[in-house]
């Protein structure tokens, strides 16, 4: 393979304008699909086989007048303060406002508070209920605002109108504030490389990348149903490799042409040698991406495949636009240098530490493990859950409604359940029904019970069940439970489903898929690493160092988004459940971008090893070679998805936050610093490997150390007579 990218890099540097043009062409043509195929984008978050998905195609099938899985709003009218909605006045207002919510566009049926005895006990609130014909991601942000301006009539007469429910929420949308992580981006490239236009070059190509990844995925919106977050998931981890993959490489083109290499051998050399190397750490987060399709959930492995695919493009690009660019700048990417580092005489920062670790092994490794411990001790209370009205911005109407109906109806209130009773194998339909209700009436936690709606056909009933907990509560998952169980003891089938229930299945079945995915995961670790590095030690090392890099997260996650700490600092608006997709995707993600700093790390401690260094020093040489730009590399992803905590959705903070606190751990405790401690203390142990085992593992040559050593030793100018005879 890397005799196959060193040619590609030197085509690709000959022939630049030709690939320049290639790439520009591909990116025009799919933002031009993007713009005149793409689709709007779904809130939805359901998976195909759970009870709550079953009882909605049930609905859909036999009560089609119910709208299941349409869109539904919450709108809370609280009279001013003196007067009540049961007055004269209150009463016009109300009714005036069920009146225009009718006239909604894609609205299909409206609850009048009235008629549904949804009114407060001081009657100062009303709950209207409105039903949509159309799915919460079907609706435009036309359709969303026509909802919030029915409330402009009564709040101009002095009533307070806030609405809730999935028809309010909008899409997921990333801004400015975003961008400052790419800024700080460009900072630590102008410092690591001295240089504007070296430090220009992997922003260009990350963002060329990152273009082109999201307009393939805004195209495919066009045929496919895709999640709302999946084009925000694409773009972290694309515009963070994509910046990290070009570092790689541009750091070894600037070192070929330091020891005299002419640009072309030296943008060959470069991707044959780091571009191995990124081609083997894209892979690892492509595969750990893609591998969210194989725990049977829709929507996150969509998430993973169009990230895997982001990733997939930046490596690309890496490969050929980027050695392109080389042969544009020339050796000028060496140029213009910024001295802001000590005379290269001095030991660098990096081999003081590696030194000081190699002394101080014992202690380094128990500091670092309490620390990690202690930093984890959090995520034993971690609790899974889905976004309801409760976590939105504390100034957000969904908010605001949800504050204002908990306060007079009660939290469960927030969280109706919509029970679906089959009665069509009842010998006395009627009578089953009325024990279903009655019987659901007595369960635990239990507010209030709906009178039964009857199909046309008669044999099924819809229940709206209002518990008494909110619906992010065990209290209420509880009950889901139970209503459940009911089914055993009466002459009717029972189903219960609505945007609670479904919640709380979704959370179950996530939760449920993540041990299994972890172990997926890191069993590829340990046999990937084992290629790499010809060793039963090391992988067994870096995938405990990975365990603990994600146990440290887990807990960081569930002290800042679930217990409220630093909130204020982080710009953090709402507390509560932790995401249920976010362990499985953090896992996914932070195993692709670990197994990049083993790589680049570890591999020169692995070449130091087999010439013939001692442990110490293979260790030392290793760490002095890999900790700058690794350091950079990681500074640059945790920049990037840090930018994203302060996006307005509580989904893309935590992701931001996650990937963030997940690199930093990941690269500066566990590579930066358990690494060379486990490698000093176990000395040449580290490398053991059984003969039987050594015979039948391929041979990985990730750094391209057999290419440069043909290349070295073959006749003619810069190894080219040796390419031109593999040829």
């Amino acid at each position: 393979m890397a005799t196959f990218l060193y040619r590609l890099g030197r085509f690709s540097f000959r022939r630049r304008a030709l690939v320049a043009a290639v790439w520009a062409a591909v990116l025009v043509a799919l933002g031009l699909g993007a713009l005149t195929l793409s689709s709007q984008l779904s809130n939805s978050v359901t998976i195909p086989g759970t009870e709550s998905q079953r009882a909605t195609d049930q609905l859909t099938e036999k009560f089609p007048q119910a709208n299941a899985g349409g869109a539904t709003a919450r709108v809370v009218i609280e009279a001013p303060a003196g007067t009540t909605v049961a007055d004269a006045k209150g009463k016009a207002a109300v009714e005036a406002l069920v009146g225009q919510l009718k006239t909604a566009p894609k609205v299909a049926a409206v609850v009048d508070p009235f008629q549904a005895q949804a009114v407060s006990p001081d009657r100062r609130v009303a709950l209207a209920q409105v039903s949509y014909g159309a799915k919460a991601y079907e609706l435009t942000d036309e359709d969303r605002q026509a909802l919030l301006d029915t409330a402009n009539t009564a709040r101009a007469a002095g009533f307070t109108v806030e609405f809730g429910g999935d028809a309010v929420q909008g899409v997921p949308a990333t801004g400015a504030t975003e961008g400052l992580g790419v800024a700080v981006a460009a900072v630590v490239l102008i410092i690591t490389f001295g240089s504007l236009l070296a430090a220009g070059i992997p922003l260009l190509t990350a963002l060329i990348g990152v273009g082109t990844g999201m307009a393939g995925i805004f195209l495919a919106s066009g045929f496919l149903e895709l999640n709302s977050n999946t084009p925000v998931l694409a773009l972290m981890i694309g515009l963070a490799v994509g910046i990290d993959y070009a570092l790689f490489i541009v750091s070894r083109y600037r070192h070929e042409l330091s020891i005299g290499r002419d640009p072309e051998e030296a943008a060959g050399r470069a991707a044959g040698t780091a571009g191995s190397a990124v081609v083997f750490a894209g892979l690892t987060v492509i595969i750990a991406l893609a591998g969210l399709t194989v725990i049977g959930i829709p929507f996150l492995g969509q998430m993973g495949v169009a990230a895997a695919a982001t990733v997939a493009i930046a490596v690309l690009i890496a490969l050929t636009l980027l050695p392109a660019i080389l042969g544009f700048a020339g050796a000028r990417v060496a140029g213009g240098r910024i001295r802001l580092r000590r005379k290269p005489v001095e030991p660098t920062h990096g081999e003081r530490w590696a030194r000081f670790v190699g002394r101080h092994r014992i202690a380094v490794l128990l500091v670092a493990l309490a620390g990690m411990a202690v930093v984890a001790l959090p995520a034993l209370s971690m609790q899974l859950g889905l976004p309801n009205d409760s976590t939105a911005a504390p100034e957000s109407t969904q908010r605001k409604a949800y504050e204002i109906a908990s306060r007079s109806f009660g939290e469960g209130s927030n969280g109706p359940l919509l029970v679906v009773v089959d009665v069509s194998g009842s010998a006395n339909r009627q009578a089953a029904l009325g024990q279903a209700a009655a019987g659901i009436q007595k369960l635990p936690d239990v507010a209030a019970v709906t009178p039964p709606r009857l199909n046309q056909a008669g044999d099924t009933a819809l229940l709206t069940v209002i518990p008494k907990s909110g619906p992010s509560s065990t209290q209420t998952e509880d009950l889901v439970a139970a209503i459940r169980a009911e089914s055993g003891s009466l002459d009717a089938k029972l189903a219960v489903t609505g945007q609670t229930a479904a919640n709380i299945d979704v959370s179950e079945k996530l939760s449920d898929a993540m041990l299994p995915y972890l172990a997926l995961i890191v069993g590829l670790a340990f046999v990937l690493l084992m290629l790499v590095f010809r060793s039963v030690v090391v992988p067994l090392k870096a995938t405990i160092g990975f365990l603990g890099s994600v146990a440290a997260t887990f807990g960081a996650v569930v002290a800042v988004f679930q217990w409220g700490w630093l909130t204020d600092l982080l710009g953090v608006e709402s507390t509560g459940p932790i995401m249920s997709m976010l362990p499985i995707l953090l896992i996914g993600v932070l195993f692709g971008l670990a197994m990049d700093y083993q790589v680049f790390l570890v591999t020169r401690m692995r070449e130091e090893h087999v010439h013939g260094a001692e442990p110490q020093e293979a260790m030392v040489t290793g760490f002095r070679h890999g900790a700058r730009v690794v350091v950079a590399a990681a500074l640059i992803m945790i920049s990037v998805f840090a930018g994203f905590v302060l996006a307005e959705s509580s989904l893309i903070q935590s992701i931001g936050f996650a990937l963030a606190f997940g690199v930093l751990v990941d690269a500066f405790v566990v590579r930066m610093t358990l690494v060379p401690a486990v490698m000093s203390l176990l000395g040449r142990s580290a490398w053991w490997l059984p003969k039987w085992l050594d015979r039948i593992l391929p041979d990985v040559d990730v750094e391209g150390e057999k290419l440069t050593k043909q290349l070295d030793d073959a006749p003619g100018d810069d190894g080219r007579e040796l390419v031109g005879a593999s040829r």
